[in-house]
């Protein structure tokens, strides 16, 4: 059972990767629908991007430890 938790780690991965180009995508649109409030959407994106980075983190220590 040792590539069990190697899956694991790897949905993690994928998840917060999709979810890191979602919140880019996202913010890029706003920013370019509302120019002038570029640096507070910008500052949201890295705190809410560095939040999904951290949970993803935690997916894959949690998953290579059940091994």
């Amino acid at each position: 059972m040792t590539g069990i938790p190697a899956i694991g780690a790897a949905l993690a991965v994928i998840g917060a990767s999709y979810g890191i180009g979602k919140i880019g995508s996202s913010a890029m649109d706003a920013i370019a629908r509302q120019p002038e409030a570029a640096k507070n959407i910008q500052s949201a994106m890295i705190i809410v991007a560095a939040l999904v980075e951290g949970v993803a983190l935690f997916g894959v220590v949690v998953a290579l430890l059940q091994s």
